[in-house]
C-alpha cells in the first residue's frame, strides 16, 4: 500500500518554477518555494491507499499538507496489486463463464485463443483511469504532491529528496506500505521466478505455475492462471489455505479449487529452486514427508509482505522498527507512535492491522481526524471485511468459531450450503454461508464462500459492526432467488425461526 507519482512537483528548491503535477491536465504551473511553503500542518510519507487517505481527508478539514512519494500515488493496491489484479481475475471470470456455458447450459461456445496484449491493454487502461482521478481529487484538496523519497530528520521535520528540508506543525504520517517477502535462495527475475508485485507484468501466459503460498494473494494468482489454462501446483506450509481463516472457510475453498483441477498442497515445505532456460525445477517437501520434485515455467512467490522502512531515518525521531519489522503504535486509538506527532498507517502497522487497503482508508480517516483534533473512533479491525477474490471467492468478517471459543465465549454456530437456496444452484459453484454467535447474544462472525460473495460481506460487516443478534437479522426479509437468502436463513434459523433449515 505504498509508493508512487509520475509527474514532476511543485517547485524546484532553487525557487524556480517547475511542473506542476496535473499541470498537464491543468495547464498551468505553481509559485516558487518559499519558506512559508516549508512549514506546513502535515507532512505523509507514502502516497498509497493510506497515505493519500490521510491527506485528502486532512486538506478536506483544512490542514495544509505535503505528500511525498517516490514513485506513483495510488501504491502497490492501484499499480501492482488490488486493482490490477481484480482487472485481470475479471477477465478469468469471462473465459470459466464461457466453459460453464459449454458444459453446462448447452451453449457451444470456446475460447480460441486468449490475446495477451489486449488483456493487458485493458487492465492497464484501468490502472491508469484511476491513477488519474486519485492525482484529480488530491489536487483538487490543495494536497502538495512532491516526488521524492523522504527521510525524517526529527519529530517534525522530514528531508524530501530534490525540495529540501520541511517541517509539520501538527504531525509526521508514516505511510511507507510493504514489499514482497522472498524465501531464502530465492531471487525475482520477472520472467521464471516472479512476486505478486510482478507476476501479472511478465511476458505472456505460462503454460504451468508453481505458487508458494496458500494467503489470499497466492490462492488469487493460482485461480487466474488456472482459469487461463495453466497447470498449477499450489504449497502452502501450514495445514490449510487461508490459515487466517475459519477452518470451514478453508475446507469449502479447497475443495473449490480442487475441483478445477488445483494441486493444492498444504503441510507441504519449500526445499530449493532452480532456474531452467524454460522454466524452474523446485523440490518439496510434502505433507506426508517425502521429497516432491516439480517443474513448471514460472514460480510464484506469496508468502507475504515486509514493511518498507529502509531509508525513512526513523532513528532521527527517536523511533525504530520492533522485531518484525513494523512501527508499532503506542495509541491504537489514534495510531500514534511513542514520539508525539508521528503515526502510522497501512502495511507499516502489526497485528491487528490487517494489511488491506480498505483497513488503511478508515486509519487514514482516523489519523487526519486525529491531527485536526476532530472526534474519531478507532478501527475496529473485528469488523473489517476479508476477502479472496478467487473461484470460488471468500469473504467473512468477525471472529472465527475457533477465535470466539479460545477466548471463552459459548458460541452457537449455524451453516448454510449456497446450494440450499435456488441462486445457488443456478451458479452450480458451491459455497456455504457461516454464522458465529455468542448463546443469546450477538453475531460474533459470518464467514462465506462460493460466487460473488465479495459483494454479498457488506451485510454482514454491519450485523458484526453494530453488535446485532440473530433475531435483528431475522425479521428483515432478503431478497428471492438471490445468494443472499443463504444468509437470511442462515440468521431464522439461528433466531429459531427456520424455514428451509430445519
Amino acid at each position: 500500500m505504498t509508493d508512487n507519482l509520475t509527474d514532476n512537483p511543485t517547485a524546484s528548491l532553487s525557487g524556480n518554477p517547475i511542473a506542476d503535477p496535473t499541470a498537464s491536465t491543468r495547464g498551468r504551473t505553481t509559485a516558487p518555494v518559499t519558506s512559508d511553503d516549508r512549514l506546513v500542518d502535515v507532512i505523509v510519507i507514502g502516497g498509497g491507499t493510506g497515505g493519500y487517505a490521510t491527506a485528502l481527508r486532512a486538506a478536506a478539514l483544512g490542514l495544509t499538507v505535503v505528500l511525498a512519494e517516490r514513485d506513483k500515488v495510488g501504491g502497490t493496491c492501484l499499480h501492482r496489486g488490488c486493482i490490477p489484479s481484480k482487472a485481470m481475475l475479471h477477465a478469468a471470470e469471462l473465459v470459466d463463464g464461457i466453459a460453464e456455458a459449454r458444459e453446462r447450459w448447452g451453449v457451444k461456445a470456446s475460447v480460441d485463443s486468449i490475446d495477451w496484449q489486449a488483456l493487458v491493454a485493458t487492465r492497464d487502461d484501468i490502472v491508469s483511469r484511476n491513477h488519474k482521478g486519485v492525482e484529480g481529487h488530491l489536487a483538487h484538496a490543495g494536497v502538495r504532491v512532491l516526488r521524492g523519497s523522504a527521510q525524517l530528520t526529527g519529530p517534525r521535520g522530514v528531508f524530501i529528496e530534490g525540495y529540501g528540508n520541511f517541517s509539520a506543525r501538527r504531525g509526521i504520517v508514516l505511510a511507507t506500505g510493504s514489499r514482497p517477502r522472498m524465501l531464502p535462495g530465492l531471487q525475482a527475475d520477472g520472467r521464471h521466478v516472479v512476486t505478486s508485485d510482478d507476476a501479472l507484468f511478465a511476458p505472456g501466459l505460462p503454460g504451468s505455475v508453481l505458487v508458494l503460498g496458500g494467503g489470499a494473494i497466492g490462492v488469487e494468482y493460482a485461480s487466474f492462471h488456472r482459469s487461463m489454462g495453466a497447470e498449477v501446483t499450489l504449497v502452502e506450509a501450514a495445514d490449510r489455505l487461508v490459515p487466517l481463516e475459519d477452518a470451514d472457510v478453508s475446507r469449502h475453498l479447497t475443495r473449490g479449487l480442487k475441483k478445477r483441477g488445483i494441486d493444492v498442497q498444504t503441510g507441504a515445505r519449500f526445499l530449493d529452486a532452480s532456474v531452467l532456460p524454460d522454466g524452474v525445477r523446485a523440490s518439496v517437501r510434502t505433507a506426508r514427508g517425502e521429497i516432491r520434485t516439480i517443474e513448471a515455467e514460472r514460480l510464484l512467490v506469496a508468502v507475504g509482505r515486509t514493511p518498507v522502512t529502509d531509508g525513512l531515518g526513523l532513528a532521527a525521531a527517536g523511533l525504530a522498527v520492533d522485531e518484525r519489522g513494523f512501527v508499532a503504535p503506542a495509541d491504537w486509538s489514534r495510531l500514534e507512535t511513542a514520539v508525539p506527532g508521528i503515526h502510522v498507517v497501512g502495511d507499516l502497522l502489526p497485528p491487528p492491522s490487517l494489511g488491506l487497503a480498505h483497513a488503511s482508508f478508515s486509519e487514514g480517516l482516523l489519523v487526519a481526524e486525529t491531527l485536526a483534533q476532530v472526534a474519531s473512533p478507532p478501527v475496529d479491525y473485528t469488523a473489517v471485511p476479508r476477502v479472496t477474490y478467487s473461484s470460488p471467492q471468500t469473504a467473512s468478517v468477525g471472529l472465527t468459531e475457533a477465535e470466539a471459543r479460545n477466548r471463552g465465549d459459548d458460541v452457537v454456530v449455524n451453516t448454510m450450503p449456497l446450494t440450499a437456496v435456488a441462486k445457488g444452484m443456478v451458479h452450480g459453484q458451491g459455497g456455504v454461508v457461516k454464522v458465529v454467535a455468542a448463546r443469546g447474544g450477538q453475531v460474533l462472525g459470518v464467514h462465506l464462500v462460493g460466487p460473488n460473495v465479495s459483494e454479498m460481506i457488506a451485510e454482514s460487516q454491519l450485523i458484526v459492526g453494530w453488535d446485532a443478534e440473530p433475531s435483528d437479522v431475522a425479521r428483515h426479509i432478503h431478497a428471492h432467488p438471490t445468494l443472499s437468502e443463504a444468509v437470511g436463513e442462515t440468521f431464522l434459523t439461528l433466531a429459531g425461526r427456520g424455514l428451509h433449515q430445519q
